[in-house]
C-alpha cells in the first residue's frame, strides 16, 4: 500500500511565465499545470526524445475480475421481475399452498418487459423463475406446482421461455432466480432429496432457454421453517458447467455478492475485494457486505437490489418511487462501484404498469440530461507524470476522456505525487465528479480528493472520497473554477485512472452534510434551471 502526501498549495516556484488568458494573473499552481502541458506537447512533437518501443502496461494487482465479472460490471443496471402467484394474492412470501388456478395473466407480454428494460437503459432482466412458494414459471418435470396446472394458456404456457425468447431477439441479457427455500415441495428438509430436486430444476432452467448470464439465489427463509442444508458448492459447479458465461449471485458470492441491504445503496467505501470464506449465505455481516474488504483475496463485486414499489411483487394499492429517488439510488449504487438491480414487478394482467413505465422514462431522462455532457471535455489535460515519460501517449492523461475502462492514465513509477490537472479557458460550473478505474488491472485507489483554484489563487478541496472501482460518482454543492486537479492520496500500488467526468446536476438537492470539505465563498446556490418537466419528481 502506497501513501501519497496531499499536493501542497505552495509547490516549488519556477521561472515566471507570461500567458494571455481571460482570468487573473497565474499563481504558482497554475504555472506548474501549464508547464506540464507544454512539456507534454513538446515531447510529443519530438520523436527523437521518445522511446522507440512502447512501455508495456503495469502488472495487475490481484485479485482481478474474470471475463464474466467484467461483463456483469459493464451492465451497470438490470431489471428484476418478481412475478408469480403472489402477484394475484397480494402476498410477498406465499405459503406454497395457493391453488395454481389463481395464476392467469391474460395479457402477459414478455416482449413489453424487455422493451421497457432496453428503452430505459437496463441491459439485463432477471426473472423469479421460482420464488419461496415453490410455484414454477416454467413447466418443470419435477413438480405439478407450476404454470402447467394454471388456466393461463390452458396449462401450456411457459413464462421463462417467452422471456428468454424476447430477450434473445432484443439483445438483452437474461438472468434467472431459483429460490432455495421452497414452501411447497414435500422433500424440502430432507437434505439429499431436496438438493437433488433443486439441481434437477436448475438443470432444466440452464439447458432449455439458451444463454443465461446470471443465476440469482439467496439464503432467505422464514423463522421456524424446516432445517435444510444446501449443497452450495455442488450447485455452483453445476451452474458454471452448464452456463460458463453466467455469474452467480448470493450473499457470499462466488461471483457477485449481495450488498447487505434491500435499500439499493452501498457503503461510501465499497471494495470489490472480498473474502468468501468470511461470509455465509443467509448469515452475512451487513457492514462487511456493504464495504467489502481492502485485504480481500477474492474479486466479488456488490449488487444493490431494491424495488421500485414498497413490495417486491405488484400490489394494486402501492405506488412507485419517484424518478428523483431512483436517481439518488443510482448515485449510491452504480456510483459506488456496484450494479443496480431494480425490481419492476409485472401486474396481474402480465404487463409492467403504466405508472412504473412513466417513472422509468423520467429516470432515464434525468441520467441522460446529467451525464451526456462531460464538461471535462472542454479542458486542457496534463498530469504530474506519465508512465514511460511524458511522451508516452499510450498512458497519457488524454485517455481519461475516452469512454470505457480499457484505456487509462498511468503515472510513472515511484512518484511522490499522483495528480491530473484540468485547465479551462472559461470557468466551468459543476457539482458532480465521476472517476473510473480500469478494474481489469485491479482495484487500486484508496483515497482521493478534488481541488479547484479559488479566486485567491489557492487550491481548495471540494470533495474527497475513498475507493473508486468501476465507477464512482460524488455529489457536492455547485462550484465554479478555471482550474481543477484530481489528487490520488493513497493507492494499492501506482493508481490508474480510466475516466474522469464533471457534470452539472440541476435535479438533485445536495447540501453540506455528505462527503464535503469546502468553503462557502466559492460555492454557488443550487438553481432550478432544468427544462425537463418530470411529473414524478
Amino acid at each position: 500500500m502506497i501513501k501519497n502526501p496531499r499536493a501542497n498549495p505552495d509547490e516549488p516556484s519556477i521561472p515566471k511565465l507570461k500567458f494571455k488568458f481571460k482570468h487573473p494573473i497565474l499563481s504558482k499552481p497554475q504555472q506548474i499545470s501549464i508547464l506540464h502541458l507544454l512539456i507534454f506537447t513538446l515531447l510529443q512533437s519530438s520523436p527523437s526524445l521518445a522511446s522507440l518501443h512502447p512501455k508495456p502496461p503495469p502488472l495487475p494487482i490481484l485479485p482481478i475480475p474474470s471475463s464474466q465479472q467484467l461483463s456483469w460490471q459493464l451492465t451497470e443496471m438490470a431489471l428484476f421481475l418478481h412475478f408469480g402467484t403472489n402477484t394475484f394474492t397480494g402476498s410477498e412470501w406465499g405459503t406454497g399452498h395457493v391453488d395454481p388456478s389463481v395464476f392467469n395473466p391474460t395479457k402477459l407480454d414478455a416482449t413489453q418487459w424487455v422493451k421497457v428494460a432496453k428503452d430505459f437503459g437496463f441491459s439485463k432482466v432477471i426473472l423469479t423463475a421460482k420464488h419461496h412458494d415453490g410455484f414454477c414459471l416454467w413447466p418443470s418435470e419435477y413438480t405439478d406446482y407450476s404454470v402447467k396446472s394454471s388456466p393461463w394458456k390452458n396449462g401450456s404456457g411457459d413464462v421463462v421461455g417467452e422471456l428468454a425468447e424476447a430477450a434473445r431477439i432484443a439483445g438483452v441479457k437474461l438472468g434467472l432466480y431459483l429460490s432455495p427455500w421452497d414452501r411447497h415441495e414435500s422433500c424440502y428438509g430432507k437434505t439429499l432429496d431436496y438438493n437433488e430436486y433443486y439441481m434437477g430444476q436448475m438443470t432444466e432452467l440452464l439447458t432449455r432457454y439458451g444463454v443465461v448470464e446470471e443465476v440469482w439465489l439467496d439464503g432467505a427463509k422464514g423463522e421456524g421453517e424446516k432445517d435444510m442444508e444446501y449443497f452450495f458448492e455442488d450447485w455452483f459447479s453445476l451452474i458454471h458447467q452448464l452456463q460458463p458465461r453466467a455469474v452467480i449471485f448470493s450473499d457470499a458470492g462466488p461471483d457477485t455478492r449481495w450488498v447487505g441491504d434491500e435499500g439499493g445503496y452501498a457503503g461510501n467505501t465499497c471494495w470489490s475485494l472480498f473474502n468468501c470464506s468470511a461470509a455465509k449465505i443467509g448469515d452475512t455481516d451487513p457492514k462487511y457486505s456493504q464495504e467489502g474488504d481492502p485485504f480481500g483475496c477474492d474479486w466479488v463485486p456488490a449488487e444493490c437490489d431494491v424495488s421500485i414499489r414498497p413490495g417486491w411483487f405488484w400490489h394494486a394499492s402501492e405506488i412507485p418511487k419517484s424518478a428523483r429517488t431512483l436517481l439518488d439510488l443510482y448515485y449510491k449504487s452504480v456510483g459506488r462501484n456496484c450494479l443496480l438491480l431494480l425490481n419492476v414487478p409485472p401486474n396481474s394482467s402480465g404487463l409492467i404498469s403504466d405508472e412504473d413505465i412513466q417513472v422509468l422514462r423520467e429516470f432515464n431522462e434525468l441520467r441522460s440530461s446529467i451525464f451526456s455532457n462531460n464538461l471535462a471535455e472542454g479542458g486542457l489535460l496534463s498530469a504530474s507524470s506519465v508512465r514511460g515519460g511524458l511522451a508516452g501517449t499510450r498512458f497519457g492523461p488524454q485517455n481519461i476522456l475516452e469512454k470505457g475502462i480499457f484505456s487509462y492514465w498511468a503515472p510513472d513509477k515511484q512518484q511522490a505525487n499522483w495528480v491530473i490537472y484540468l485547465d479551462f479557458q472559461e470557468h466551468v460550473t459543476f457539482n458532480v465528479l465521476e472517476i473510473q478505474e480500469p478494474i481489469h488491472m485491479g482495484q487500486r485507489i484508496i483515497e482521493f480528493h478534488l481541488d479547484i483554484l479559488n479566486e485567491k489563487g489557492q487550491w481548495q478541496t471540494v470533495i474527497d472520497g475513498t475507493t473508486v472501482g468501476y465507477r464512482r460518482l460524488l455529489q457536492f454543492s455547485i462550484v465554479e473554477s478555471y482550474h481543477l486537479r484530481l489528487v490520488i492520496d493513497k493507492s494499492r500500488g501506482d493508481p490508474l485512472v480510466a475516466y474522469v467526468g464533471i457534470y452539472l446536476d440541476s435535479f438533485s438537492i445536495v447540501g453540506y452534510a455528505a462527503h464535503k470539505r469546502s468553503n462557502s465563498f466559492f460555492n454557488k446556490a443550487l438553481k432550478p434551471f432544468s427544462k425537463l418537466k418530470l411529473s414524478s419528481l
